[in-house]
Formats: structure tokens, C-alpha cells, sequence
């Protein structure tokens, strides 16, 4: 199968990164991603004779000679500036050395030619800081969802559908979708599972379609037992405290300062087409502070685990009642009438006896524990 022509350019480098990682399986990653391993392996080749110039037509890459004066330098540290307003003078500068230009100027003194040409403001200046972060330690160990807001466009709401690795701080999804619902995430996130594999856990907020904060232990949501099913562990951050989900927050006020800020979109298409756009220079070209001033896509490799074509039947442990979910949510257990999840319907659940505790079970779909249930008081929690 031939590489498919959107976004032709940003989807030849990605196979690039990923294939170069130590350890990449690149027959699985060409199939991944549409195309034969002849195909792949020809980028590959081209990519080591060429460099970028073996990924597209015409290269694009900036070209300086020893010779260039100063001034040349300042024209290209500006250039890069107005491309990208948000980025500051670490950035600037790694970028220009990963394009390969000599003699590029430190991070101070890019800032001073940025102030010079009256491109930082006192006000962004004021706003810069630093922040410590936890991260874990390998990719896909953790990643976190979220919707970055909505916004109008000329036809209907628009609302970007992000999904961010913890570790390296890849993107992995940027979707322009139409609607807040598990009907317009999961086709996305089945996408992400077939060419990037499953994550071990993934985190979301409260809302919907991620979970149901009226119901004990975050109540399940048709997305989320989809996401258990598929053996995925499925996390919530703490009511009202967003920081929680930090890294993806961040994500978002780039998304708005480099992306949505001062622009107006006629439809969704548009609004997708520029969040590609974007995705492609955050994971590939913009230098990270959190990373070293490396980029996303030098730190992410794809998971060892595949995208399973059929959902894997439930089972539990010897010793664990199971029970049937019926409609309204409603299961019977040891001759009462409990209210668990509507999205469980016709589903089975474990009810796991707790030793330390008579008369106590923990509730479980899967692997997920979602609920503890005392028979002493008859409480749920």
C-alpha cells in the first residue's frame, strides 16, 4: 500500500523517528502505518544516503556557509520568530543547530537579537517560568486526554481532541472533532491504538465521555469499558484540581498561543488541516524545555503492544461470584438490588471477597476496580 498523500511529509518523518529507535520492530511499524516493507525500507535507505532531502522533492532545509555574517544570523533568528511568536531563545537556537547551521548563537544571545528586533514584549517576558514536572520513565507507560475547550468556526463547534504521551511529551492525537461523545472519540483513539499500540494506563478528567463523577469510583462510561476491555488501565484526575492531567494542560496553552490564537476556521477541515500542520512541527521540529531541548519524537517509541483486532473475552479469578449486568445498570448479588454502570449492560462483573473484611466485596469489570460494596450496611462506594 503507497503512503497516503495527506500530510505526506509530517507522517515520512514520523516513520523515520520511530524506525531509528533502538529496538524499533520496523516491520510492524510499517504495517502500521499503510504501507509494504519495501516502501519502508527504501525511506529508510534514502533517509541515510540524503538526510531530509531523502524525504521529499526539493529540500527544505536551510542552507548557511561558513562565510554568513551576523546580520545573516539575526535574519535567520528573526525568520524563525515570526514563524513561530511563542517560541523564545532556547528553542530558536537548538532548532537552527538541528537544521544544521554553523556558528548558531547561544540561547542568551538569541534572546538579546529577539528584545533588539522588539520581538518579546515585557508582558511575555513576565510570564516566562520554570516548572518542575514528574514524568514516567518510559513512553506509553502513561497518557493523558482531554478536550482543549471549544470554539466556533464559520459552519459548527469545534472540539480539539488531544492526547499527549507523558514521557516524551508526544502528541499523538490532534483531532478537530464535532462533538463531545464516545462516538467521535473512539474511531480516533482505535486509529492511535493501530499505528502507536496500547498505552498501560490513560488518564482523563471527570467529564463526559471519559467517566461519570455522580457515580462511586468515577462510574464507567462507554468509553471507559471499552478502554478496560482492551486492558488498558483507565485513571481520573481529582475533581476540580486540572493539574493533575499537567502536562496536557501545558499542551493546551501552546495549542492556543501557536494555533488558535487571533485565527478564525470555516469548518472543521480547515481547523484539522492547521492542528496537523502544528502537531507535525510540535513533535518533530519545536525543542522541549522539560526534554533538553530535545524534541517529542527523539524520546517517544511506539508500544510493544499491539492493537488487538477482537476484544479478548472477560475472565476472573477462582473464588470471584460473577454476575450478569442488566438493564438500567441493576445486578443482582446475594439477593440484593445493586445500581452499577448502564455502559456494563449485559456485561459481566466480579464481585471479589475482601479476607480482611466480612462482608465486604470489591467490585471489579476486568482488571478495573470500581466499587467496594458492604453487605453489614448495604453501602456502595
Amino acid at each position: 500500500m503507497p503512503w497516503q498523500p495527506k500530510d505526506l511529509m509530517d507522517t515520512k518523518r514520523e516513520f523515520v523517528e520511530l524506525a531509528l529507535r533502538e529496538g524499533a520492530n520496523r516491520r510492524e511499524l510499517c504495517r502500521r502505518f499503510g504501507i509494504g516493507p519495501k516502501a519502508g525500507y527504501a525511506l529508510l535507505a534514502r533517509y541515510a544516503a540524503e538526510g531530509q532531502a531523502g524525504l521529499m522533492a526539493r529540500s527544505r532545509r536551510p542552507q548557511l556557509s561558513p562565510s554568513r555574517t551576523v546580520p545573516a544570523m539575526e535574519e535567520l533568528v528573526t525568520r524563525l520568530r515570526e514563524q513561530h511568536p511563542s517560541w523564545g531563545g532556547r528553542k530558536i537556537s537548538r532548532r537552527l543547530r538541528d537544521l544544521g547551521h554553523a556558528q548558531v548563537p547561544p540561547p542568551s544571545t538569541v534572546t538579546a537579537i529577539l528584545h533588539r528586533h522588539g520581538l518579546i514584549s515585557p508582558q511575555a517576558s513576565l510570564a516566562a517560568q520554570h516548572w518542575q514536572r514528574f514524568e514516567h520513565e518510559s513512553p506509553n507507560a502513561l497518557w493523558q486526554i482531554d478536550f482543549k475547550g471549544d470554539f466556533a468556526t464559520e459552519q459548527a463547534r469545534c472540539y480539539p481532541l488531544t492526547l499527549l504521551d507523558d514521557h516524551s511529551r508526544f502528541s499523538l492525537a490532534l483531532q478537530a472533532c464535532p462533538r463531545v461523545a464516545a462516538s467521535a472519540v473512539q474511531p480516533h483513539l482505535a486509529q492511535v491504538f493501530q499505528r502507536y499500540g496500547l498505552p498501560m494506563r490513560i488518564n482523563a478528567d471527570n467529564g463526559a465521555p471519559w467517566g461519570s463523577p455522580r457515580l462511586a469510583g468515577h462510574g464507567l462510561s462507554e468509553l471507559s469499558v471499552w478502554l478496560i476491555r482492551l486492558g488498558i488501565r483507565v485513571s481520573h484526575s481529582a475533581p476540580y484540581h486540572p493539574q493533575t492531567n499537567g502536562k496536557i494542560e501545558r499542551f493546551h496553552r501552546s495549542l492556543k498561543a501557536e494555533v488558535l490564537a487571533g485565527r478564525s476556521f470555516a469548518d472543521l477541515q480547515q481547523a484539522q488541516t492547521a492542528f496537523e500542520r502544528w502537531r507535525g512541527i510540535y513533535n518533530q521540529e519545536r525543542p522541549h524545555d522539560a526534554l533538553d531541548m530535545q524534541t517529542p519524537a527523539k524520546r517517544y517509541q511506539p508500544s510493544l503492544t499491539s492493537y488487538p483486532q477482537t476484544l479478548p473475552p472477560i475472565e476472573y479469578a477462582v473464588g470471584d461470584t460473577v454476575a450478569l449486568v442488566k438493564w438500567n445498570g441493576e445486578v443482582h448479588f446475594k439477593g440484593n438490588k445493586l445500581r452499577v454502570s448502564s455502559a456494563l449492560l449485559k456485561l459481566p462483573i466480579a464481585f471479589r471477597p475482601d479476607p480482611e473484611a466480612d462482608g465486604c466485596y470489591d467490585v471489579f469489570f476486568c482488571h478495573h476496580r470500581f466499587m467496594r460494596l458492604d453487605l453489614n450496611t448495604l453501602t456502595q462506594a
